[in-house]
C-alpha cells in the first residue's frame, strides 16, 4: 500500500469512496491536508506527469484521509477505505500531531466501523459526543500528545 498526497486528478475517486459531489472532493483537495492510500501497484517516485496521474480510479485508491491544524489540535474532517487504509492514513495526522506536541481529534459515526477500529488501535480514547450531522450521532475520539 502506497500513501501519497492527494491530487486533483483523484477528485472523482475520492467522490466515488465519500458518496460526495467530485467538485466538492476537488476544494477538499485545495483546501486542506489530503492524503490517499492506494493498492501499491503505482510507483510512488514516478515523475507525476506520467500517465497514472491523469485521473485516479476508485478501484485503485483503498482510502483518504483529510485533515488540518488548529491551535493544539489537529482535526480529521474525513476519513473513510478500507480498514488497513484507515489505520495506515490516521497514522499521518499523528505522526504530524506528535513532531508539533498537539492532540488529534476524529470524530466517528456509527456506520464506520473501520474508522473507530483505527482509532482505538492507534490509541484514541473516547472523548464524549461530537456533534451530529444529517440527524446522525457521533462519538469525538481524541489523541493526547
Amino acid at each position: 500500500m502506497n500513501v501519497r498526497d492527494a491530487l486533483e486528478a483523484d477528485a472523482d475517486a475520492l467522490a466515488s469512496i465519500a458518496d460526495s459531489p467530485t467538485d466538492v472532493m476537488r476544494n477538499l483537495v485545495h483546501d486542506r491536508t489530503v492524503r490517499v492510500a492506494e493498492d501499491g501497484t503505482h510507483d510512488p517516485n514516478a515523475d507525476i506527469d506520467g500517465p497514472q496521474y491523469n485521473g485516479s480510479d476508485p478501484e485503485d485508491l483503498l482510502g483518504f484521509i483529510s485533515f488540518d491544524a488548529k491551535a493544539d489540535t489537529v482535526h480529521v474532517t474525513q476519513l473513510d477505505g478500507t480498514n488497513e487504509a484507515c489505520e495506515r492514513l490516521l497514522a499521518e495526522p499523528v505522526r504530524f500531531a506528535e513532531r508539533e506536541s498537539m492532540a488529534v481529534e476524529v470524530l466517528v459515526s456509527p456506520e464506520t466501523e473501520p474508522v473507530e477500529d483505527a482509532a482505538k488501535e492507534l490509541g484514541f480514547e473516547r472523548h464524549g459526543r461530537g456533534p451530529q450531522f444529517d440527524g446522525s450521532p457521533t462519538v469525538r475520539f481524541r489523541l493526547e500528545p
